[in-house]
């Protein structure tokens, strides 16, 4: 189960924000997650063969999560003071390594979706934040999951998740913190890419 609730976590980390989710720019929050989730949740149903993702599978996933979180935000956080260093074409680089990375690491997971039911409680606003709890619930057993949003010039998005009040940014910023002390930023990104391309190589095989 735990695999499952850092999948559907992590699913909706696939690609950089793009503008194409302008057209309903005014939807609520509760409405993104929502309206995110479920379009996964029935990609995940429609399946023909359950154990395993295609490549029509995770574009329709991406299709599903485009524009909805805010992963130059994301990316930021979680390489934390080093950014501010950073040229923008080396920020843009780095935040294009950590969607990728999450793509990577966590397409496959989805697969352990088995029906779960996920429910949503109402968002909670402060100013130009918000929060939106949802319980994931497999039999008897309920995993709390909280996504925080922001509001931007597209609408609502996605800066952080928690899964049973962890959050995903800070666990990203304690690991590149300890490579990062290691061996610098140059190290994190030789690690992190060479991390990817043994990824890509299995999802080829």
């Amino acid at each position: 189960m735990k695999l499952f609730t850092h999948a559907m976590m992590a699913a909706l980390v696939l690609m950089l924000s793009l503008p194409a989710w302008a057209s309903d720019h005014e939807a609520g929050p509760r409405q993104v997650i929502e309206q995110t989730i479920n379009n996964i949740i029935n990609i995940l149903d429609a399946r023909a063969d359950k154990t395993r993702l295609s490549k029509e599978d995770r574009d329709h996933i991406r299709q599903a999560i485009e524009g909805r979180f805010d992963y130059w935000n994301m990316a930021r956080r979680s390489l934390g003071k080093p950014w501010k260093k950073l040229s923008p074409e080396e920020r843009l680089h780095f935040t294009g390594v950590f969607r990728e990375l999450m793509e990577r690491s966590y397409g496959n997971r989805l697969n352990e979706y088995k029906g779960q039911i996920v429910k949503f409680r109402d968002a909670e606003l402060k100013k130009s934040k918000a929060r939106v709890q949802s319980t994931v619930i497999d039999g008897a057993r309920e995993t709390p999951i909280e996504y925080r949003l922001h509001q931007t010039k597209t609408g609502w998005q996605v800066y952080d998740i928690r899964v049973e009040g962890t959050s995903m940014i800070r666990t990203f910023h304690q690991d590149f913190k300890a490579v990062l002390d290691d061996g610098g930023y140059s190290k994190l990104l030789k690690t992190l890419e060479d991390k990817i391309a043994k990824l890509r190589k299995r999802d080829s095989a």
